[in-house]
């Protein structure tokens, strides 16, 4: 090859270089050549150099083998996220890594003072056998609130003895963070579920809801720190997303149509229909956003899960970029399984009447007909003991009628038959909160519409009843009432499709729904409380309380 030749390799020889003059010549033309005459020396030129070959004799290249495992040892021993060190019978750090020569001395401090104190436990054992070195924990926080894990392992040398403790040192404060803030949600979670007997006993079925609503809310925001939410729950029938629950949405979005689809509903359709958690960490960019909080830039949309169903999605907006981590959404996704079960138990509270209540006659009749029967039959034996004591037989009678009163009692709270419990208390002429009130009765169920229209019109009311959805939504839509009261499921149209139209003629208009036991699969009574609905009355009702209510919805229009 004619021209100059460029000595592009470097060589490192250690001693004479090869006897080969022909091999010595080619390495001196071709090659950079630097020359140590010792092992050591070689290994400050290699730490302080790069070389591409190594010539040496075949007694010199045996350390040079293992220096090259020992240094790939050592790269991996301090690319690990861990502290290791090895640590001598006085305390002192024998060998450490990267990681360990980082952590500040109060933490080396009680690297040692674990370390002599697992020396000072292998003494007591006995004699340090390797059958009895067996490693130890030991867990520490610094006066920063930082959290680290420590394992200590004897180091049994060639004598059979200990003279050395191997220790790995990680932190775990991120992880006790988590562990701490999982642990929060799950005891809120349960908070939120949990029902106290003693005071739950006290509320009525509307006052649970409440109860149950506030515990969401307030849930949410202390605990996830999320000031901007919606709770969306799928109707099962029209898959259309109703929002039921929200904190810093404004009016407008209640009234989105959105539907349980992974195209045109937004993220919130996305999720319900897939059923996996969406982060959006910058809102202008991702096309499937649909605006919801005025000034959102992020958003996070987790499923609620009941079981194997989801049921709705729980949506979370920050007006900061990139507000969300996986973090979060882990949390969300725990967080919105309670939420979903919460949700049931509105569900259950407010199940509708002919599913939950046939099923709860038969049970409680099946359980309690046999034990009364037998009280009865127990009563008719003593009167038959007792004859010509006649004070006592009276008693036994008085026994027996409560008895069968309560059975009838039981069976007609539990019968599918739709009515009102109670008699009509006294008419009070010219009551100044009903007499000439104009009140519109919506229900489908002959009994219920024709009682209240009675007793109402008794009241001196103008009285008005439809037994369709449709037609009260007409009605309320042409000419104004004081007062509306309309069950939640009738054909054609839902109470809470009237109560919308009634609040939209004239939102100083009183509305009540009445429901059968709770017939509410929307939950539409959670989204009329917020928007101003006045009662409800879960059926069978006394007319005592329907007149209550009434009263009580009529009061502040009155003043």
């Amino acid at each position: 090859m004619s021209g100059t030749k460029v000595k592009s390799s470097r060589v490192l020889v250690l001693g004479d270089l090869p006897a080969s003059e022909d091999l010595g010549r080619w390495v001196q033309s071709h090659a950079n050549v630097s020359h140590v005459e010792t092992f050591d020396a070689a290994l400050q030129a290699l730490r302080s150099e790069q070389f591409d070959v190594i010539i040496s004799s075949v007694s010199d290249f045996v350390p040079f083998e293992e220096l090259h495992f020992t240094e790939q040892a050592a790269t991996l021993l301090d690319a690990v996220s861990q502290g290791l060190c090895i640590v001598g019978e006085s305390g002192d750090l024998v060998w450490a890594n990267a990681k360990m020569l980082s952590f500040p001395g109060e933490i080396k401090d009680r690297v040692s003072k674990c370390a002599l104190e697992t020396f000072n436990w292998i003494r007591s054992e006995g004699s340090g056998r390797p059958a009895q070195t067996r490693e130890r924990r030991f867990s520490f926080s610094t006066e920063s609130n930082e959290h680290f894990e420590l394992t200590a392992t004897p180091v049994v040398d060639v004598h059979d003895c200990v003279t050395q403790i191997a220790v790995v040192v990680w932190d775990v404060t991120n992880a006790r963070r988590l562990q701490a803030k999982i642990d929060a949600i799950d005891l809120a979670g349960h908070e939120l579920v949990r029902l106290d007997a003693d005071q739950v006993a006290q509320l009525d079925t509307q006052d649970r809801l409440e109860l149950l609503e506030e515990r969401i809310m307030r849930c949410t925001r202390d605990l996830l720190h999320f000031d901007n939410f919606a709770i969306l729950i799928i109707d099962q029938h029209s898959e259309q997303l109703d929002m039921v629950l929200a904190s810093g949405v404004p009016d407008e979005s209640h009234r989105l149509n959105l539907m349980s689809s992974s195209e045109g509903s937004g993220i919130a359709g996305y999720v319900a229909s897939r059923g996996r958690s969406y982060i959006c960490p910058d809102v202008a960019r991702d096309p499937r956003y649909i605006a919801c909080v005025p000034g959102a830039k992020s958003s996070l949309t987790v499923p609620l899960r009941l079981h194997d169903q989801i049921i709705g999605v729980a949506n979370f907006e920050s007006t900061r970029y990139a507000a969300f981590c996986e973090d979060d959404r882990q949390f969300a996704e725990i967080f919105g399984r309670y939420i979903a079960i919460a949700l049931h138990i509105l569900e259950l509270l407010v199940s509708e009447r002919h599913t939950t209540t046939g099923r709860l006659g038969s049970d409680v009749m099946a359980e309690i007909t046999g034990p009364l029967n037998d009280i009865l039959t127990d009563i008719e034996s003593l009167k038959e003991d007792y004859i010509g004591h006649d004070d006592l037989r009276r008693r036994f009678g008085a026994i027996s009628e409560n008895v069968v009163k309560v059975r009838e009692a039981i069976r007609g709270l539990t019968s599918d038959e739709p009515r009102l419990l109670g008699k009509e208390t006294t008419k009070i002429e010219n009551d100044p909160i009903l007499t000439g009130k104009c009140i519109l009765i919506a229900d489908d169920q002959e009994v219920i519409r024709g009682t209240v229209h009675d007793v109402l019109c008794g009241y001196g009311c103008d009285v008005t009843s439809v037994a369709d959805g449709q037609e009260a939504v007409d009605l309320v839509s042409r000419q104004p009432y004081d007062l509306v009261l309309s069950d939640i499921k009738m054909p054609n149209r839902s109470g809470y499709d009237v109560f919308a139209a009634a609040k939209d003629a004239n939102p100083n208009t009183a509305v009540i729904l009445m429901t059968g036991f709770g017939y509410d699969p929307n939950h539409s009574i959670i989204r009329a409380r917020r928007e101003g609905l006045s009662a409800v009355l879960f059926k069978p009702f006394k007319v005592d309380q329907l007149l209550d209510e009434i009263r009580m919805a009529l009061k502040p229009a009155q003043t």
